[in-house]
Formats: C-alpha cells, sequence, structure tokens
C-alpha cells in the first residue's frame, strides 16, 4: 500500500523531515508522485526508509553510549554499593525477626505442651474419682442391703418414722 511521507513518519514515531531526508536519498526510480506532486512511498521505498531510519538510531544510541561511561559507571557504581548495604541491612533485619518468631514459637510450643499434660492430667482424675464414686456406691448399696438383712423391723420404723412427719407437716399446712 502506498503511503504520505506523514502516516509513514506517524507510524514509525519519527519526524516527517527524518523521512523527507531518507527519502531524498532514494535512487530516483524509487521515488513517485501524486498528480498534485505529493511524494508517494512504495512498499519497497517504505521498507528501505525503515532500514536507514534503524540504522541511523542504532547508531546514534551506541554514539551516545560510548559519551558517557565514566559518568554513568561511577553512578552506577555508587547505586550498587547502596543497593548492596540495604540489601545486607535487609537481610540481618530479617534474621532479626525470624529468630524473635523463632523463639516466639518455641515458647508457644512449651505452653501447649504443658497445657497438654494438665489436660490429661485432670482427664486421668476425674477418671479416678468417678471409679471412686462408683465404688463407693456399690459399698453403701452392700451396706444397706446388709442393714436390711440384720434389723428388718428397724427399716420399717425408720419408713414408718418418715411417714409421720410427712403427715404432720401436711397437717400443719391446712392450718396456717
Amino acid at each position: 500500500m502506498v503511503k504520505t511521507i506523514k502516516q509513514l513518519a506517524d507510524e514509525l514515531g519519527v519526524s516527517k523531515q527524518t523521512i523527507q531526508y531518507h527519502y531524498q536519498r532514494l535512487p530516483t526510480k524509487d521515488q513517485q508522485k501524486d498528480s498534485q506532486g505529493k511524494n508517494l512511498i512504495s512498499p519497497l521505498a517504505e521498507s528501505i526508509v525503515k532500514n536507514r531510519i534503524s540504522k541511523s538510531l542504532l547508531a546514534k544510541n551506541q554514539q551516545n553510549d560510548s559519551k558517557e561511561p565514566t559518568k554513568t559507571s561511577k553512578e552506577d557504581n555508587d547505586l550498587i554499593a547502596t543497593l548492596r548495604r540495604e540489601v545486607r541491612d535487609l537481610k540481618l533485619e530479617r534474621d532479626k525477626q525470624l529468630a524473635t518468631k523463632d523463639q516466639q514459637i518455641s515458647s508457644k510450643d512449651r505452653q501447649k505442651d504443658h497445657l497438654t499434660k494438665l489436660i490429661d492430667q485432670q482427664q486421668q482424675l476425674q477418671l479416678t474419682t468417678v471409679t471412686e464414686n462408683r465404688q463407693l456406691k456399690e459399698h453403701l448399696q452392700k451396706l444397706n442391703d446388709l442393714i436390711e438383712i440384720s434389723n428388718p423391723g428397724q427399716k420399717q420404723q425408720v419408713n414408718d418414722k418418715e411417714d409421720r412427719t410427712h403427715n404432720n407437716k401436711n397437717w400443719w399446712h391446712f392450718w396456717k
């Protein structure tokens, strides 16, 4: 597709003068004009101009790079030294923080172990208490059975006494 100098300059991001400069140095057979006399760039001329602009920019960049090596190198070295110091300081700070965290974790582990041991002891104590209570109930039941066997009339007297006490309470209840 045929382009104008402005179109190619916009596409490449360079000035129209740069395109005009390289266009005028093309062989006459590669230069075209429209009916109004405007310069037109054919695809072949476009590729030649692009190639020349690329070479020109590359040469300019290399020239700029070679002009300031000592100044840039000194600044780069200072920056590198500063960054290395900062990295070293950050590593030291990180190591301190990790050591503190390790101590805290170790302390928490000891606390957890102690609490686990206390819970185990509490569970054992509770189990022992339940077992002793069961044994005491069984023993009490055996004693009650023995008392009933040895004094069957005494138990009846106790039951009668409880009934009278209960009835007396009920009777006084009406007088209140």
